[in-house]
């Protein structure tokens, strides 16, 4: 049982590394003690993430999770799911209105004034670690973590490349919690990351 008081860890969605349909996922993650999910399928269309953001926010209701829609304001509002996380170049203040928490995610400092400046409600910073999902990119660090973490009341998660031996060194930046991914998605009752 994954436990961190005062540090969130969230789950993001890949679908494609999952070894079952991904509303099948929800209970393994779950029982990591992770009560948020991020749906990042940003390849599908429109009506296709509908459907599996359907499942996804049964399961996720079942087992009382908190579900985030990543890029489809539209699914969100269909759905009645009030927390949204969009990218930083489709993000507007008007879309920060209209849902009750709305995130982003951010490269540089300058990119963390303008999420700020649209009134965004938390940013993910990365990648900070060495990840396969940004392969041949060098990592941003620890050190631009804590730079970002001291710009800003905004909560900061950090992403790329976290594991739960990596936590106690994330502590240290500021940051309000890490997204994970690959990890996440590749729970089963044989395996945990925490």
């Amino acid at each position: 049982m994954f436990t961190s008081d005062n540090f969130e860890i969230i789950a993001v969605t890949a679908r494609n590394l999952c070894p079952r349909p991904l509303w099948e996922q929800i209970p393994y993650i779950r029982d990591t003690g992770i009560t948020r999910v991020i749906l990042r399928e940003k390849d599908l269309s429109p009506d296709d993430y509908t459907i599996l953001a359907e499942r996804v926010l049964r399961a996720c209701t079942e087992y009382d999770m908190q579900l985030t829609i990543h890029n489809f304001p539209e699914t969100a509002r269909a759905l009645g799911i009030s927390s949204l996380h969009m990218p930083l170049s489709l993000l507007t203040e008007s879309i920060c209105y209209e849902f009750e928490t709305v995130g982003t995610s951010v490269h540089s400092a300058e990119q963390l004034r303008l999420a700020e400046s649209l009134s965004a409600d938390y940013v993910t910073a990365g990648h900070i670690y060495v990840t396969d999902c940004k392969k041949g990119l060098a990592p941003r660090g620890t050190a631009f973590l804590r730079d970002l973490c001291s710009r800003t009341e905004l909560p900061v998660y950090a992403i790329g490349g976290i594991t739960a031996e990596k936590i106690s060194e994330l502590r240290q930046t500021g940051a309000a919690g890490g997204c994970i991914m690959s990890s996440a998605m590749r729970l089963s009752q044989e395996f945990s990351i925490f």
